[in-house]
């Protein structure tokens, strides 16, 4: 006789992550799996613990594949925020950036301001927490910690080009890595990939910036690094069968080709590539036509793999002050953003001559650019001045006479960061992104979770995409079946990325959200505020979608339920591991087992 179930969910619409249609069923979970799915009510033992999923949807727990959790996971390995929306696996590693490497200065330097995090709470985490310094140890050091979920990571080229070339050099537009030095970084790669890695990512776009005082303002390192030392990585990716993710240069969009070229599979091995991103940009009204045709003709006439990453959703951002990464696309905004003193910035905004560049920069008709730059997009939601709060900064010009950038500027140098303001920089017509989501080669990702805390929040990503499925329905214009916009946020992305998650078979881990559809009905697109106290205690963007979130299940244990977490959770009860991309080595298992061991003992 099979011993008793652990858990019993009862009656709930059963999707598996395949795409196929659901069907209502109990589900019977034991040892951390799924191990029924029965269309009869399932015998519970008396330590069996039932779930009413009556009218409810039971779903594989969603994938996060593009975050910048890498600090946060070291001081609140819960990562609670993604955890409350069903999200059981996160991706770190993007955008060139790692904590695998680099020394924690360095790595402060890379991160901060890039992803507007707090410089100083970074590098007390880095300094306290980084005692590895390989791959396979980084990777032992996160399944030593309580992690609420699954997580999984690419290397990050500027984390290893800094590592291997030093930051000053990574960072130095005449120097090229020397022939050591690639066989260094090669060698790291395959070091990484030998540990389960998913692969190496990249960053060609000039925007993102150093932090710090040693080499503030400079470029990432992955940004000066030539194609053919893209072309020596990636040889490595491709004969491992591993991934590339990559941020192409936004300004000229020239490489974006090559990128597209490097996945296809003509005469060798196909490469999975991964880029960011496909929207409805406000600034290019004809872009989103684009995405869906260049990734068919990638995969289809080229045979490659190529995929972009969307965030199905408007792409609302806030900015306190001028702090926000679409400032530095142009040479005024990066000179304002490289002043670390508000008293210096302010010095610089009231210049005449630097007012005429920034108005001259703001107004370039036919630069490249991702921000629309319109002033009346671009609402003041806090200021001191109460007056100003629902007004647009170009309204507020017009009320003062003003050129808009110049009635910016006056407001930057009156109230500073407690000019809270917020615009909408892509997505933001309904028609186009129903159509985005469904476009072959288009993939659901880039939330950025756990990074830009002040200036965004798409931990809830998945319940908006629910959200506008479940709306089209009972409007009677459905454009995705439910059953497919599963499959697009968990069992999609897992076969792609090739980890064991996004399915919700039997055999498979018990990994998994409850979803009430009325609660798809409340708003997802609202803000709140949280501090986050292992970071300086800053005050976060987050979501809150309790209703729709009825529980959230890692390795068969519900760890969040009726927008409460359990007791301890990611402090001393952690459900997660570091899930191996690849096909496992015998030396790798090997290694594997005794942190496994040590997993069950303790559970």
């Amino acid at each position: 006789m099979s011993p008793p179930f652990d858990v019993v969910l009862r009656g709930g619409l059963w999707f598996d992550g395949t795409g196929a249609p659901p069907s209502v069923r109990d589900l019977g979970i034991r040892d951390g799996k799924l191990v029924a799915a029965s269309v009869t009510p399932l015998i519970a033992g008396p330590d069996t613990e039932i779930v009413d999923a009556t009218g409810r949807w039971i779903v594989p727990g969603f994938i996060d594949v593009h975050t910048h959790y890498d600090a946060e996971v070291l001081v609140a390995p819960g990562l609670g925020e993604s955890v409350r929306h069903g999200v059981t696996t996160v991706m770190f590693g993007s955008c060139s950036l790692s904590t695998i490497f680099a020394p924690p200065l360095d790595l402060a330097d890379l991160f901060s301001r890039v992803e507007a995090l707090p410089r100083e709470q970074v590098l007390a985490a880095l300094e306290q927490r980084k005692t590895w310094t390989s791959p396979r140890e980084y990777v032992a050091a996160l399944e030593r910690l309580p992690l609420g979920p699954n997580v999984t990571a690419f290397v990050g080229h500027s984390d290893l080009r800094a590592h291997v070339m030093g930051l000053g050099d990574a960072t130095d537009p005449k120097r090229k890595a020397t022939e050591a030095e690639l066989v260094a970084m090669e060698r790291g790669l395959e070091d990484a990939l030998d540990a389960g890695f998913l692969g190496l990512s990249t960053m060609t776009n000039p925007w993102d910036k150093l932090d710090g005082d040693r080499y503030r303002s400079r470029k990432l390192p992955s940004a000066y690094a030539p194609w053919s030392e893209f072309r020596r990585l990636g040889k490595v990716l491709r004969r491992r069968g591993r991934m590339l993710q990559g941020i192409p240069n936004l300004n000229t969009k020239v490489d974006l080709f090559l990128f597209l070229a490097a996945s296809t599979g003509l005469f060798r091995k196909a490469m999975k590539v991964s880029l960011l991103a496909a929207a409805d940009a406000k600034a290019t009204r004809f872009l989103h036509r684009v995405f869906g045709p260049l990734a068919w003709l990638t995969n289809t006439l080229g045979r490659g793999a190529f995929r972009w990453q969307h965030l199905p959703t408007a792409f609302q951002v806030y900015a306190d002050g001028i702090d926000l990464v679409v400032f530095e696309e142009f040479g005024s905004g990066r000179a304002a953003l490289h002043l670390k003193d508000e008293l210096a910035r302010n010095q610089l905004m009231r210049d005449p001559a630097y007012r005429r560049a920034f108005r001259a920069d703001f107004e370039k008709r036919f630069a490249s650019r991702v921000w629309h730059r319109d002033f009346q997009d671009a609402e003041i939601v806090g200021c001191p001045d109460k007056s100003l709060i629902g007004q647009s900064i170009a309204g507020v010009a017009s009320a003062r006479g003003l050129h808009p950038t110049d009635a910016f500027l006056d407001l930057i140098v009156e109230h500073g960061k407690q000019l809270r303001w917020r615009t909408t920089i892509a997505n933001d017509r309904t028609p186009q992104l129903d159509r985005l989501v469904k476009q072959s080669g288009v993939t659901i990702g880039f939330s950025d979770a756990g990074a830009h805390l002040r200036n965004m929040a798409f931990y809830n990503f998945p319940i908006r995409l629910l959200a506008r499925v479940h709306a089209a329905a009972k409007a009677g214009t459905p454009f995705l079946a439910p059953e497919q916009a599963i499959y697009k946020l968990s069992g999609e992305l897992g076969d792609f990325y090739g980890i064991d998650a996004g399915h919700l078979r039997v055999g498979d881990r018990a990994d998994l959200a409850i979803i009430d559809p009325v609660g798809l009905e409340d708003d997802p697109c609202t803000y709140a505020e949280a501090p986050l106290p292992e970071l300086g205690g800053v005050n976060r963007m987050v979501n809150r979608n309790d209703r729709a979130v009825a529980a959230t299940m890692v390795a068969g244990t519900i760890v969040y339920s009726a927008g409460t977490f359990v007791p301890g959770y990611g402090k001393t009860v952690g459900t997660g591991r570091f899930l191996r991309a690849g096909k496992p080595t015998p030396e790798r298992a090997r290694a594997e087992a005794p942190a496994q061991a040590a997993r069950v003992g303790a559970s």
